[in-house]
């Protein structure tokens, strides 16, 4: 195959995994929030099981109207949906679905590049926050920034635990470097990944930056139509994003109780799916933490078991 065909339908998969993946999530989110917590709207439009439901928000996003308030930093304002989208995009790019180079890029630092577009999201809270021109949008800001700068922290330490235990940055060569007993002296790395990338996320209960009881929407107050549907759909696409960062470096990736490798992309996307599950599941099961509850957290308990994990894995490797 030649090149430049090989890297149209590498950019083309991913595309389609961009627009594709983000939409089954909110879905399914629909239909567990509605079982979980007897919701009936969500189980009716469309008929058999309100199969069109996410058909019916696309179509009240794109009828209504596309507002920008009048005091607001117009290009700053519009530019943040893009903003927010992007770094999910590029983290896609990098993250591998199966064996033998099935991924849209590979790279030798995947983890490191990863890690580093996905903090540029900051940005865009902070651009639609100060752009918004509204109090409400830059309290909720100010409170995502706080918020995403103190769990990025633990997000690395406990990347670093596995890159550590495998030896590469290669998200690739995590996935052939990883065994099943890791699954024990990784755990405590993987929980703390896990909440901190739904903190990264904003995801309940980590949701204080748009805590509608106190900030109305946060600093998503002022958008309207397909702006406001490009900022939820970065919200999906990060889920996605997070349970395949989850997948890939903790649970094995494409390995899978058979030794087929064709299937792998199989069992990637499964364990993808299941992760995805427990982020929907923790938002109906737990309430809003307050701003306090929140930092205490990220400082006094995930910074120091991240670096006691990483004191584990030095040792264990020291040892092996």
């Amino acid at each position: 195959m030649p090149l430049w065909l090989e890297l149209v339908v590498r950019i083309g998969g991913v595309l389609a995994a961009f627009l594709v993946l983000p939409l089954l999530v909110g879905q399914a989110e629909h239909k567990v929030m509605a079982h979980m917590q007897g919701r009936l709207g969500p189980m009716y439009a469309g008929g058999f099981h309100g199969w069109a439901q996410l058909i019916a928000d696309g179509v009240k996003f794109v009828q209504k109207e596309d507002v920008t308030p009048r005091a607001a930093d117009r290009p700053v304002f519009r530019l943040a949906p893009a903003v927010a989208l992007v770094p999910y995009l590029l983290a896609l790019l990098v993250i591998p679905l199966g064996p033998n180079d099935l991924v849209g890029q590979p790279l030798d630092v995947g983890l490191f590049f990863v890690l580093a577009v996905v903090g540029v999201g900051v940005l865009a809270v902070l651009m639609s926050a100060w752009a918004s021109a509204n109090k409400y949008s830059l309290l909720g800001g100010l409170r995502g920034a706080a918020q995403l700068l103190g769990y990025e922290l633990p997000l690395v330490l406990a990347a670093a635990s596995v890159a550590m235990a495998a030896g590469t940055l290669s998200l690739s060569g995590i996935v052939e470097a990883w065994q099943p007993w890791w699954l024990l002296w990784q755990a405590p790395a993987m929980v703390i990944f896990f909440v901190a990338g739904l903190a990264e996320i904003r995801r309940p209960p980590f949701d204080m930056p748009v805590a509608d009881s106190e900030l109305v929407f946060g600093y998503l107050t002022e958008y309207t139509g397909l702006r406001f549907a490009f900022l939820l759909l970065a919200e999906y696409v990060g889920i996605v994003v997070i349970a395949a960062l989850t997948t890939v470096l903790f649970l094995g990736g494409w390995q899978g109780p058979f030794a087929d490798a064709q299937l792998g992309w199989l069992w990637t996307l499964l364990k993808v799916a299941a992760v995805s599950f427990v982020i929907i599941w923790l938002r109906v099961s737990y309430p809003r933490l307050r701003e306090d509850q929140l930092q205490r957290l990220c400082w006094l308990v995930l910074v120091p078991a991240a670096l006691a994990q990483l004191v584990l894995t030095a040792a264990i490797r020291l040892t092996l």
